[in-house]
C-alpha cells in the first residue's frame, strides 16, 4: 500500500513520503491519520450549523481538537490508539447530529441533507479502516481539483492542525476561547464542500493565520499563568552524577507533575529537545533536580536516547521509532503513542520513575557547559530601551530570529559550536 505525505519538512525528496515517512510513519498509520482528519470533517459539519443554531458542545470540541494535533507530525504512531479514535469520531458525530436535528425541530428549521464526511460509517475492523483512510490520498484529490485547490486546501489543514496543537496545550492548562473551537468547525466545514474556488480559500488561509496569532496569546497566557514569566537562566548542558530522567516534547505540565512525583527521590529531570526553554519558567526553575539539558534536537533523539542512562518520557509530539536498546524505557503520554510503547494515561509517573531507578543513571559528573534560556516576550521588553540605545549608537548591527524545530538540514546551524543546534530562520 502506498502512501503520500507531505506535512513536514523533511519530506521525501523535498516532495512527499510516498512508501514510508521520514519520520517512520507507514502506509497503514497515514491512512488512519486521514480518516481521522475525514471523521473530524463530518463533526464539523454538523457542530458548524448546531452553532448557528446556538448550540454548541464542549466535549465535541475537545475531541475534534485533540484529532487534528493527534495527525501532526511525530505524535501518534499508534494504530490501535487510531482505530479507538476513530469510533469515538463516528460516535461523536452522531450526536453533534442528533443535536442538530433537535435545534432544527426547535426553531422549526428543516435539516440539511449532508453528504461526505458526515455519512462515513467505520468499517468493522482495523484493516477495513485502513482501506478506507486508503481512499482519501491526496493524489485523488489533486486528480479531481487540480494542484492548485488540493494544495491549498492542505495548507489549510496544516495550518488548522498547527493552531489546535497550541489550543491542545493552552487547554490542558484551562486556557480556551470558544471562537478557536468555532473556526476549527468552520474551516473543516469549508473543506467539505465542492467546488472549492482559490480566492475563498486565500481567505481561509489568512484567517487561519489570524486565529493561529490568537490562540498563540492563548498559550502564551497559560504557560505563564501557570509558571510565571520566562526570565534568562543558565542551563547546564552537561549531565551530572545520579539517576535520571529524560523528557522531551512541549508539555509543561506533564513536566511539572514529574518533578512532583520525582522530588526527594534522588532523580535528576532532563530536558530535551524543544522542551529546553522549560528551564526559564520560575515554578519550574525552583525544583533544585531540573538538572539541566540533554542531547540536541529531535531528529538526533535516536542516538542520544539510546546513549542516555534512564528513562524517557515523551510528552505531545515530536518521537521517532524507539530502538531496542532503550524502547524498555521509553513511555509516552498526552496523545503521542507508539505501537508497544507503555502510555501513561492518568498523570501518575511511577513506571517512569521506577524505570530510572531500574536503570544506571550518570556515573559523574561531565564538565559543565552552560547555554541561556529565558528571553521570553517579558524579559526582552524589559530591557527595550537599552536594546533601542545600543542600536542608536551602533552597539548593536544585526538582528537574527532563531527558532522552529523542522530545521534539520545541513548547513542552517548559525551558531555550529553550540550544545545544542539552532536554526537560522531569518
Amino acid at each position: 500500500m502506498n502512501m503520500f505525505c507531505y506535512q513536514c519538512e523533511q519530506a521525501g525528496k523535498g516532495t512527499g513520503c510516498v512508501l514510508s515517512g521520514i519520520c517512520g510513519k507507514d502506509p497503514e498509520t497515514a491512512a488512519l491519520q486521514d480518516l481521522l482528519i475525514h471523521a473530524a470533517q463530518g463533526i464539523s459539519q454538523y457542530a458548524h450549523r448546531a452553532r448557528k443554531l446556538g448550540v454548541k458542545d464542549h466535549a465535541t470540541d475537545v475531541f475534534v481538537t485533540g484529532a487534528l494535533f493527534t495527525t501532526v507530525t511525530n505524535v501518534n504512531f499508534d494504530p490501535a490508539r487510531l482505530e479507538t479514535m476513530l469510533r469515538r469520531a463516528a460516535m461523536i458525530r452522531d450526536e453533534m447530529k442528533a443535536r442538530y436535528e433537535a435545534a432544527c425541530m426547535k426553531n422549526g428549521a428543516q435539516p440539511e441533507k449532508l453528504a461526505g464526511a458526515a455519512e462515513w460509517q467505520p468499517a468493522a475492523d482495523l484493516v477495513g479502516l485502513v482501506m478506507q483512510g486508503h481512499e482519501l490520498i491526496l493524489t485523488n484529490r489533486k486528480d479531481l481539483l487540480g494542484a492548485d485547490v488540493a494544495g491549498l486546501q492542505d495548507l489549510l489543514l496544516f495550518g488548522v492542525k498547527g493552531t489546535a496543537a497550541y489550543a491542545d496545550h493552552a487547554l490542558i492548562l484551562g486556557k480556551e476561547d470558544d471562537s478557536i473551537f468555532a473556526f476549527f468547525h468552520d474551516a473543516l466545514n469549508y473543506l467539505t464542500l465542492p467546488n472549492p474556488q482559490v480566492g475563498e480559500l486565500l481567505g481561509w488561509n489568512l484567517k487561519c493565520g489570524e486565529v493561529n496569532l490568537k490562540v498563540m496569546e492563548l498559550l502564551d497566557a497559560a504557560n505563564t499563568g501557570s509558571y510565571g514569566n520566562p526570565v534568562p537562566t543558565p542551563v547546564r548542558m552537561t549531565a551530572v552524577k545520579g539517576k535520571a530522567i529524560l523528557v522531551s516534547g512541549h508539555d509543561l505540565k506533564d513536566l511539572a507533575e514529574l518533578l512532583k512525583q520525582t522530588e526527594g527521590k534522588g532523580i535528576n529531570i532532563y530536558t530535551h529537545g524543544e522542551m529546553l526553554p522549560a528551564h526559564g519558567y520560575p515554578e519550574l526553575k525552583k525544583f533544585k533536580h531540573l538538572a539541566g539539558n540533554y542531547g540536541g534536537a529531535w531528529q538526533d533523539q535516536q542516538k542520544e536516547f539510546a546513549d542516555f542512562p534512564g528513562a524517557i518520557l515523551m510528552t505531545t509530539n515530536c518521537i521517532q521509532e524507539p530502538r531496542n536498546g532503550y524502547k524498555a524505557r521509553i513511555f509516552t503520554s498526552g496523545l503521542v503513542a507508539w505501537p508497544g510503547v507503555p502510555h501513561i494515561a492518568d498523570g501518575n509517573f511511577k513506571p517512569v520513575i521506577d524505570a530510572a531507578l531500574a536503570a544506571p543513571g550518570f556515573t559523574a559528573d561531565e564538565p559543565e557547559k552552560l547555554t541561556l534560556v529565558g528571553f521570553g516576550h517579558h524579559a526582552v521588553l524589559g530591557v527595550a530601551d537599552k536594546v533601542i540605545d545600543a542600536v542608536k549608537t551602533g552597539a548593536i548591527k544585526r538582528f537574527f530570529l532563531i527558532g522552529g524545530c523542522d530545521g534539520a538540514k545541513p548547513g542552517r546551524n548559525y551558531y555550529p559550536n553550540s550544545p545544542r543546534p539552532c536554526r537560522r530562520i531569518a
